[in-house]
């Protein structure tokens, strides 16, 4: 057999189809046919020739009743995009092999599919990033796994803050103290709690700041923890107007042991005139009535 995968392309591609003398494709001989073009390739640095020969061995593997394995050669049909820059096709192939993944039952490489998706989305397509993150962690929801979905809602946060949609960077947080709960995982969900709040003072809003505080207090595990009295504490000293206070509760141990990006938030605080956070939550008082 030649060792030229130009030709084991065209062959395989002949096996697949329908003549007068080939009544069935012969998908075994082909898919056989693909892989082998598309290592060849490879190793020749031919990488979108080898992206379309690990798509039509995926194809192959799919038309042998093998998800797993075409879930695989899609995956790496989108390694090699992602090296090509064809963004599109980096989302399209990575969401291919999660439903081929879901197709056999197994949703955590399903949400890893997305979750690389969207780390290589980030930052060429933020909002594409986004919704593959929320998708891989509905996933891991559905079946169960919130704990293993922790920091695909934290990675989801991030592009929000980068984007400076701090609200919505809060709402992953509250999200993932919510997972949290469902694990009795107490540390990882007071800090999220105490994340959230953070970024409602960073984008200066402290009526939902507080209301935020508020529901999470229902929650006796928060309540008693040091992310609640920190919270507590900021949320006084900026009723307060307390610039050194808010300052020296930002730069406290329990804010220091949260994500690097609420931190980096956290140290910049307060963002502006506190009085001016105070006025926003009436908008018909005026600032010079402030005193």
């Amino acid at each position: 057999m030649s060792s030229d995968p130009d030709k084991m392309m065209s062959k395989a591609d002949k096996m697949t189809k329908l003549t007068l003398t080939r009544w069935s494709a012969d998908w075994r001989g082909a898919t056989e046919l693909y892989e082998q073009a598309a290592n060849g390739f490879r190793a020749s640095n031919k990488y979108e020739k080898a992206k379309v020969a690990l798509e039509k061995a995926s194809k192959g593997q799919e038309m042998q009743a093998s998800p797993w394995d075409a879930a695989k050669h899609m995956e790496s049909a989108a390694a090699l995009a992602q090296k090509l820059s064809i963004w599109n096709e980096v989302a399209d192939f990575y969401r291919k092999a999660s439903e081929l993944y879901v197709e056999c039952g197994r949703a955590q490489p399903a949400s890893d599919a997305l979750g690389k998706a969207a780390r290589a989305l980030e930052d060429v397509k933020p909002d594409d990033a986004i919704q593959l993150y929320t998708d891989a962690c509905e996933i891991l929801e559905e079946d169960g796994r919130d704990q293993m979905a922790f920091d695909l809602y934290r990675a989801c946060a991030n592009v929000y803050i980068k984007l400076e949609k701090f609200t919505d960077a809060a709402t992953f947080f509250l999200r993932l103290g919510v997972a949290a709960d469902k694990c009795d995982a107490t540390n990882s969900q007071c800090k999220a709690y105490l994340s959230a709040i953070i970024l409602y003072l960073y984008a200066h809003d402290l009526q939902q700041a507080e209301k935020c505080y508020n529901d999470c207090s229902q929650i006796d595990a928060f309540l008693k923890s040091d992310q609640s009295r920190s919270a507590s504490r900021l949320l006084t000293a900026y009723n307060e107007g307390d610039i050194e206070e808010i300052k020296k509760v930002a730069s406290s141990s329990t804010v220091s042991n949260l994500d690097h990006m609420i931190i980096k938030l956290a140290r910049k605080l307060p963002t502006g005139d506190v009085t001016t956070i105070q006025m926003n939550t009436n908008d018909d008082l005026d600032e010079d009535d402030l005193t």
